[in-house]
């Protein structure tokens, strides 16, 4: 079952999401060579208890961190470790936090270091399909809108979508109805109404989209050791259209990047 937000509690959730969104920021200039996934974990956990929030992945259904940590070949779930990052890696982050009884949830997958053009264009393909993915996340639309659309534009890049793994409705629960996969068909999947708030999140393999898992019951790695990105936004439907509550905007000013590309999804401007 669906279960939609009240204007009150989508501002409730933009909150959630933006001390995820402080996080990442916070943690965009750290991500260095040499710096361990394990310290990385212990940072988040502080600064989100010095926010006023919970980490949100911290005991979920087990997990025994804050981040889930993935680099590389690992897709999603990664458990954070002493392992120190080292030059040409690429780390998904993946962070929850709980305020206001909501939670917040999304994800950016960092470079280490200068990286290979054949990783910077697996980065941007992914990230850009993200956005591909929430315009199609409006009133009338259904979830296969959305799945197509990011399938379609990854995989024409040549790159593979992962298929067990998918986003999902989120609300005072990390995951609610409906799941939203990263492939699909069009105006197929339940249909998108006014106050939905889901995290849509490309999972996007360099090579195979077939996976595996680790004996840790956690790590999920690409079948064939290829690299894997990771993006991930938390979004509502107000007034018909999709608005990002989470944003990169804080990654972006640490790094000293300039981007518009949530500006069509942002009905309130942020201060960052």
């Amino acid at each position: 079952m669906i279960i939609t937000k009240t204007r009150e509690e989508i501002e409730l959730m933009r909150e959630s999401a933006l001390v995820v969104s402080k996080t990442l920021g916070m943690l965009a200039t750290e991500v260095k060579p040499g710096v361990t996934t394990l310290h990385l974990d212990k940072l988040a956990e502080e600064f989100i208890r010095d926010h006023g929030a919970i980490p949100g992945f911290l005991g979920l259904y087990d997990f025994p961190n804050t981040l889930c940590m993935s680099p590389n070949a690992q897709v999603v779930h990664g458990i954070p470790n002493n392992t120190p990052l080292v030059e040409g890696d690429i780390i998904s982050i993946d962070c929850g936090a709980i305020k206001n009884d909501f939670y917040g949830d999304h994800a950016y997958t960092f470079p280490v270091g200068e990286v290979s053009e054949e990783v910077k264009q697996l980065l941007k393909v992914t990230k850009e399909s993200l956005y591909i993915g929430i315009a199609e996340f409006k009133l009338g639309n259904r979830v296969g809108d959305v799945g197509y659309a990011i399938q379609q534009f990854t995989e024409d890049a040549g790159y593979g979508v992962v298929r067990e793994l998918v986003g999902h409705g989120l609300g005072r629960k990390m995951h609610e109805d409906p799941e939203m996969p990263n492939y699909g068909r069009r105006g197929k999947g339940k249909k998108f109404i006014e106050g939905m708030v889901v995290a849509i999140e490309p999972m996007t393999n360099m090579g195979t989209h077939r996976i595996k898992q680790l004996r840790d019951g956690w790590t999920i790695l690409t079948n064939d050791g290829k690299p894997s990105a990771h993006f991930e936004h938390d979004v509502a439907i107000v007034d018909g259209k999709p608005e990002i509550l989470s944003t990169f905007k804080y990654i972006y000013k640490a790094l000293g990047i300039e981007s518009d590309e949530e500006d069509a999804f942002r009905q309130e401007l942020l201060t960052v």
